[in-house]
């Protein structure tokens, strides 16, 4: 891929106006290092999702900075609903595939892919694309449908929520790599890195978040577990009808970003821009205030970068 081509971008998102948009300071060359460091959030736009995820994980030091020789891998990505990918209600399959070629490739021991379902699993696995595009890349696909799948875990200092069941694959690995798609949702305003966390937990304890503060229990989750890695599918969000959708006029198609942080806080202020929001969405504040991220964007060193063909 030839990095030489790329060039700074002037907005988080294209068309977006300024007044939706934050300072966002310490902007850096797309080809030069950041200043003390790597950046804490890179966007990339592009037309290719396989180019655009290379050339993010570039900014990281590649995917050597997260998965070691021997590691257990588990890739989370939203495979919620029975939608084919163009409709993007879930992570487009060719970003899961990459990602765990990428892993593979770095020495994982296994790579293990999953999510519990809103549809039914297994038509939700096939119609999305993921199941087959995972397995073919060479990773486990494991099914979520069970409180089987599940142990019981506490979680300190959790405020709507004590103790949850977690999937499996998410406690015995030794890296985890969150990677969901940037929708509309009714009852949480916007689904992205926080919001896909509740497909890590049991079918009653998802209902059980709905029950006692949607936003709080998105927030207490991260006092358990956060993340190793946080990507965001943000090609073509959904502006409306989240988060399963209806036809492709609920997307925005001008996108084209992929968004990659360690810090799921950030991430998330970033996502709720392009969303159109102005302020933080309620479980993106309530998680900062916790001490579970950053969200004041103008604060981080952020690399925007415009891929050319």
């Amino acid at each position: 891929m030839n990095t030489r081509r790329d060039f700074i971008k002037k907005g988080l998102v294209a068309g977006a106006t300024a007044a939706a948009l934050p300072s966002l300071g310490n902007l850096v060359a797309a080809d030069a290092p950041a200043s003390g460091g790597v950046p804490d959030l890179i966007t990339v736009k592009g037309e290719d999702r396989v180019a655009m995820l290379d050339r993010a994980l570039e900014a990281f030091g590649g995917i050597g900075a997260f998965v070691k020789k021997g590691q257990k891998i588990v890739i989370k990505p939203n495979i919620g609903w029975d939608k084919p990918p163009e409709l993007c209600a879930n992570t487009h399959p060719d970003i899961v595939a990459r990602l765990v070629t990428l892993c593979l490739g770095a020495g994982a021991s296994e790579v293990s892919v999953f999510d519990n379902t809103c549809d039914q699993w297994d038509k939700s696995y096939k119609t999305s694309g993921i199941a087959d595009a995972a397995r073919a890349a060479g990773a486990r696909v494991l099914p979520a449908n069970n409180d089987s799948y599940y142990r019981d875990i506490e979680i300190p200092g959790g405020v709507s929520i004590k103790k949850v069941k977690v999937h499996t694959a998410v406690l015995d690995s030794d890296v985890f790599i969150n990677v969901p798609v940037l929708k509309h949702h009714g009852g949480a305003t916007m689904t992205a890195c926080m919001k896909n966390l509740m497909g890590i937990v049991s079918k009653a304890d998802q209902r059980s978040y709905h029950r006692n503060g949607l936003h709080q229990c998105i927030a207490d989750i991260l006092s358990f577990k956060k993340p190793d890695l946080n990507i965001l599918d943000a090609f073509s969000p959904m502006k409306r009808n989240g988060p399963k959708g209806v036809t492709v006029a609920d997307l925005d198609t001008s996108v084209k970003q992929l968004l990659i942080s360690r810090d799921i806080v950030a991430i998330d202020a970033a996502a709720s821009r392009i969303m159109g929001h102005k302020r933080d969405i309620e479980h993106v504040r309530i998680a900062a205030e916790a001490g579970h991220g950053r969200n004041n964007l103008g604060e981080l060193k952020i690399e925007r970068v415009r891929m050319t063909a």
